[in-house]
């Protein structure tokens, strides 16, 4: 026990407690209470503030809301804003210039879907639609085999993926050199000794399988990206499971790869039917839509800034929006993201 003294006014010595005073047990309490127990807490008076809790304060609430009120006014003011805009304007006839709009209700959607110049253009989207299954294919097949330890195979993901990274505008140049009469097909195929004097894009059919194939050249590569990243998920483990078991390359893909990159298909899918639709670039550089390869999105810049028909060129964009979302939505009924467990 720790013990002071002071001086008592009679000049005696009295001895004096600490505040730290030690039990029977030798263990020290506080505030002089024996068995160790600490004193009771004082309550607050009244008039005494407590520290107000962060997780109790206004400002943690409204934080999130803060770092997300940027974000979403950009989403809506370029969003959401200019596609009621548009929603709006495609029941109406207007020129885009003039305050008078006159609205005509659903007449200039029941023109895209009777007027057979309009109509035409979802019959080319089809050589797009068609092309992009192949590009799915090559994309794929590729994916697999340089998925495996081959030579190399650094290099060929670099060319494959490289014709992504070109500029659209750039590409569309080099390919109407590549395919005009007299061009670099048709040199390639007189050093062959073939001859051929087929104008390739002055015919509707063969200016839009050229179209559609440059499209493959191009977009392959990303496909080929989305795929070979979802083969590199697996772990590697399985692989050496289904080699033990005396697998081959057909059967790890078959019952391996596929069931593992069905989402990344999937979405390989939406993304190919919906730019089967919104063909633009190559195209219009290419033709600028002449000779039957008018595409929807070229058809509708047409008709808004060529023709001064604003409101119809909206309803088109609009049936073009329903499109891409009715397509996405069957896709997704057809085939849903379920998970797949390997392991």
């Amino acid at each position: 026990m720790t013990e002071t003294t002071h001086t008592a006014p009679g000049g005696a010595a009295v001895p004096r407690r600490s505040a730290t005073d030690t039990d029977a047990t030798g263990r020290a309490s506080r505030g002089g209470k024996p068995g160790g127990r600490p004193a009771p807490r004082r309550r607050p008076t009244a008039g005494s503030e407590q520290p107000r809790s962060w997780r109790r304060s206004p400002l943690r609430r409204i934080t999130p809301w803060l770092f997300l009120a940027v974000p979403l006014a950009f989403l809506i003011t370029f969003t959401y804003v200019p596609v009621a805009s548009m929603i709006s304007y495609s029941f109406t006839d207007w020129d885009g210039v003039s305050p008078d709009r006159e609205n005509v209700g659903f007449d200039n959607y029941v023109q895209i879907f009777t007027r057979p110049e309009l109509f035409r253009v979802f019959f080319v989207s089809g050589y797009y639609l068609a092309a992009s299954v192949v590009q799915i294919a090559v994309a794929l097949y590729f994916a697999v085999i340089l998925s495996f330890d081959l030579r190399f195979r650094n290099f060929f993901k670099g060319i494959l993926f490289f014709p992504y990274l070109i500029n659209g505008v750039a590409i569309g140049f080099v390919f109407l050199y590549f395919f005009q009469d007299g061009g670099t097909l048709d040199s390639v195929l007189a050093w062959l000794g073939v001859t051929t004097d087929h104008p390739w894009l002055g015919d509707p059919t063969s200016a839009n399988i050229s179209l559609a194939g440059v499209s493959v050249w191009r977009f392959t590569g990303l496909n080929f990206v989305l795929f070979l990243g979802a083969i590199q998920s697996i772990p590697g483990e399985l692989y050496e499971a289904a080699e033990l078991d005396g697998a081959g390359r057909w059967k790890q893909f078959r019952h391996i790869i596929a069931p593992s990159i069905k989402p990344v298909i999937s979405l390989s899918v939406i993304l190919a039917i919906s730019g089967s639709l919104s063909v633009f670039e190559i195209p219009y550089i290419m033709t600028g839509g002449a000779t039957g390869t008018q595409t929807f999105v070229i058809q509708t810049i047409k008709l808004a800034f060529q023709f001064n028909k604003t409101g119809l060129a909206s309803a088109a964009a609009v049936v073009l929006l329903l499109i891409i979302l009715l397509v996405t939505w069957i896709q997704r009924r057809l085939v849903p993201d379920d998970k797949v467990d390997l392991v």
